[in-house]
């Protein structure tokens, strides 16, 4: 078993009201599993608020890059969101029909996909000492992923966006990076709540700041 595993593990034992539900973001029988154990845990209730997390990351530059590579970092960064956002969608638009709340957010139904500004095309030339070809086209596709969820989905009443959690000290971004995870995650958290229609579709830092595309 790896730490994070362990971890969750830990959290599960302390707090009853937490379940573990087995999902490969590369596998779409397993993401529609995953959707059935879900809804069956929400006894009828819809879901509120589903966070697209997974991802890879290679330090591979454009004149070392291979298909294998790009084809890898497009299946678990871009197919895996897309196909957990349709598995899901049910769950959030029975939420989103049973909320009194008018407009968008994340309370009421929303899908969250955790992005990158190394996939923002805008800021490419300040970003571009970390080539990391695969990983940055790959996050470039999910913002689209991104921006088409938000305007297929919003008739059903579900604020799509991404978030950039900055540079974060995990085995991803390793301890040279320059952020500790609690103060990404506080970031965020404190962030989600402040999300409304006018944010839908659109790329956001963990403090909280527009991205541009």
């Amino acid at each position: 078993m790896n730490g994070c595993f362990l971890e969750l593990r830990n959290l599960v034992s302390k707090h009853p009201n937490l379940v573990m539900v087995k999902l490969d973001a590369v596998n779409p029988a397993s993401i529609e599993e995953s959707a059935r154990r879900v809804e069956e845990q929400l006894d009828s209730s819809g879901l509120n608020l589903v966070i697209n997390n997974a991802g890879i990351f290679s330090e591979v530059s454009l004149a070392k890059v291979d298909s294998e590579e790009m084809l890898d970092a497009y299946k678990t960064n871009v197919v895996g969101p897309m196909l957990v956002g349709q598995a899901f969608l049910p769950l959030l638009k029975k939420a989103a029909q049973g909320s009194s709340q008018k407009g968008l957010s994340c309370s009421k139904a929303a899908i969250i996909n955790i992005s990158s500004v190394l996939g923002s095309i805008e800021r490419v030339p300040e970003t571009f000492f970390k080539p990391v070809i695969s990983y940055r086209c790959s996050k470039a596709a999910l913002n689209m992923l991104t921006r088409c969820q938000a305007l297929s989905y919003a008739e059903d009443g579900i604020l799509c966006a991404a978030v950039h959690p900055g540079w974060v000290q995990t085995d991803m971004g390793t301890q040279e990076a320059d952020l500790p995870v609690d103060e990404s995650v506080r970031g965020i958290l404190a962030m989600l709540p402040a999300l409304s229609e006018k944010h839908s579709g659109s790329l956001w830092s963990w403090a909280g700041k527009t991205i541009p595309w």
